[in-house]
């Protein structure tokens, strides 16, 4: 029982102080709206690493730790969340997703899982049975390299157009290889296009071809900006049609990412049409996701008033706009990313330089006079080089410049003698860890054993140098499934269960770090979300078992179990 003097109590009843005094003598707390308790709380917080509850207010963290720590905030009115010892962390940040491209995934043909070349071939069959005449037929996800089989005939490993033509004679058939960084296009899309021999590769692109010379329907990094141009002939959907399309794939794509405990993506190259649907979606109160969009356009479009385009946390924190997106080079799969050595597997090539080192020269002066930060996709060690470079003249051009936070996109391939300027110049690898598992076994084609070892994925080797690694699916170039991300960083196995240089393989508190405040880090948003202490956000993500500690072939059939952004459920299983 607690004891107060004669004093104390006198001048608390004249003051009329109201302040209830509780068994422990603590005063009482205003209740939370939602208290989370019973679990394992794994907060990102080097201040309280964990703690079994959290109590949260509006859409803020009010108080972290024990059950009895907590249970003062339980009021009559407080949403309950018992975890019957589950885990909750801080919810997911994917730090590198094409947003949109999630929501179209789900409204074409999603070619992710097929086996071979002869399993498109049938998708696209049946899908012309419910088409119309001289409509289009999409899809995305097909990887030549993750087929069970070479196609007959075939030009460096792609397969050509003709029986996929053979049985879509009357529809042009547009199909983006699953890296976005390659389009597979039949005769009646080339048609469409103007496509023939004499059609010359664009500047940072090739059109495949075969010995006699007739484009095999393989286009390559910028061609497949000639398949897409060739379309513009086809009837176009009203301006209703288009904005009603667009907030459904909006919709369909958060409904994704929180099913996987994601409550913020980066969204890797938008315009402003898509960054105003984002408004309209928010202002309607229909966008539980948070946003960090980085701007994507021409150095003229971006000069057009780009201190004006900033935005910070809009919609009570959903949206930021106060980054730029450019690319340096493609892909690995596709052999466009831009290599110092020529491909193991292709010695002719050294890759695609899709573009150019003045005009990302440019863009780096823009973005450091406007207070943006600059996003470069580089994926070769040449790529990763050149990025460097103009970072470093950027940032020594401008000395009074400070806490910039630079990223570099994917980071995948890099050269020995680069990995320590990622931490001397405090620029981010923006990674994504289910690249490197997903694209082990031709990593080894394309580099050789010693490129590999030396630069492929070296998480380990970057964070030695001070540099921050951030963690992303690239989504929908893999799918935007949390788990397999994790897994990649700490067991970095590939799919026959060998390991893929282990050594540069995560600890599990690294892992978690790496997807959530990393993330937030990423956007200078470490002070408002990441991890779980009191003024943070309450994003949240409650999973089925126990990802910190289980066996790691357990972690991939870990599921969530709710996704709680801003104090709100808005996914649970």
């Amino acid at each position: 029982m607690c004891h107060l003097s004669s004093r104390a109590f006198a001048l608390g009843f004249l003051a009329a102080v109201s302040v209830v005094v509780t068994a422990g003598c603590a005063p009482a707390v205003e209740p939370a709206d939602m208290v989370l308790h019973n679990g394992k709380v794994v907060t990102v917080d080097e201040a309280k690493p964990e703690a079994q509850a959290v109590a949260v207010r509006g859409d803020t963290i009010v108080a972290v730790g024990t059950n009895d720590e907590v249970r003062p905030y339980i009021g009559e009115k407080t949403e309950v969340i018992d975890l019957g010892g589950k885990l909750a962390i801080p919810a997911f940040i994917d730090s590198h997703v094409h947003f949109t491209g999630i929501g179209q995934n789900k409204l074409q043909l999603d070619l992710m899982k097929v086996k071979n070349w002869d399993e498109v071939v049938a998708m696209v069959a049946e899908a012309v049975k419910a088409a119309k005449p001289g409509e289009l037929i999409g899809g995305r996800g097909w990887h030549q390299e993750k087929w069970d089989k070479v196609p007959e005939p075939s030009v460096e490993g792609f397969p050509t157009h003709d029986s996929l033509s053979k049985v879509s004679p009357n529809n042009p058939v547009v199909l983006r290889h699953a890296s976005g960084h390659a389009t597979f296009a039949n005769k009646k899309a080339m048609d469409l296009a103007g496509i023939t021999r004499k059609t010359p590769n664009p500047p940072g692109g090739e059109i495949l071809k075969d010995k006699q010379g007739q484009p095999i329907g393989v286009f390559r990094e910028t061609a497949s900006r000639l398949v897409s141009r060739g379309l513009e002939s086809l009837p176009r959907p009203t301006p209703e049609e288009q904005d009603a399309r667009r907030r459904q794939i909006i919709e369909l794509s958060a409904e994704e990412c929180l099913r996987n405990g994601i409550a913020s993506v980066h969204d890797a190259g938008v315009g402003a049409d898509t960054i105003d649907a984002y408004k309209q979606m928010i202002d309607a109160g229909k966008f539980g996701i948070r946003m960090y969009a980085m701007l994507q356009g021409s150095n003229e479009s971006l000069a057009k008033d780009l201190a004006g385009r900033r935005i910070v946390d809009y919609g009570n924190k959903h949206l930021t706009v106060r980054s730029i997106k450019q690319l340096i080079d493609g892909a690995l799969g596709p052999r466009g990313a831009w290599l110092l050595e020529p491909y193991a597997d292709l010695p002719t090539s050294t890759g695609l330089n899709t573009g150019s080192v003045e005009n990302i020269t440019e863009t780096a002066r823009l973005a450091i006079e406007n207070g943006f930060q600059l996003n470069v996709h580089a994926i070769g060690d040449r790529a990763n080089r050149e990025t460097l470079n103009i970072f470093e003249a950027a940032f020594k051009a401008n000395p009074d410049k400070k806490d910039l936070r630079w990223r570099v996109e994917h980071a995948q391939h890099i050269s020995a003698a680069d990995i320590p300027r990622f931490g001397q110049l405090g620029v981010i690898a923006s990674m994504q860890a289910i690249h490197c598992t997903s694209d082990a076994p031709y990593v080894l084609q394309r580099l050789g054993p010693q490129r590999a070892e030396d630069g492929a994925y070296v998480w380990q080797k970057l964070m030695k140098t001070g540099a921050v690694v951030a963690n992303g699916t690239d989504a929908p170039v893999e799918y935007v499934d949390t788990m397999p991300g994790f897994y990649a960083f700490v067991a970095r196995k590939m799919k026959n269960g060998e390991p893929f240089f282990p050594d540069q393989r995560m600890s599990r508190a690294e892992a978690l770090k790496a997807y959530t405040y990393n993330g937030a880090y990423a956007a200078f948003e470490e002070n408002t979300k990441g991890s779980l202490a009191a003024g943070r956000l309450a994003d949240i993500a409650v999973l089925s078992k126990d990802i910190m500690s289980i066996p790691e072939e357990e972690i991939l059939t870990t599921e969530v179990l709710y996704t709680i952004v801003g104090g709100k459920v808005l996914y649970k299983k």
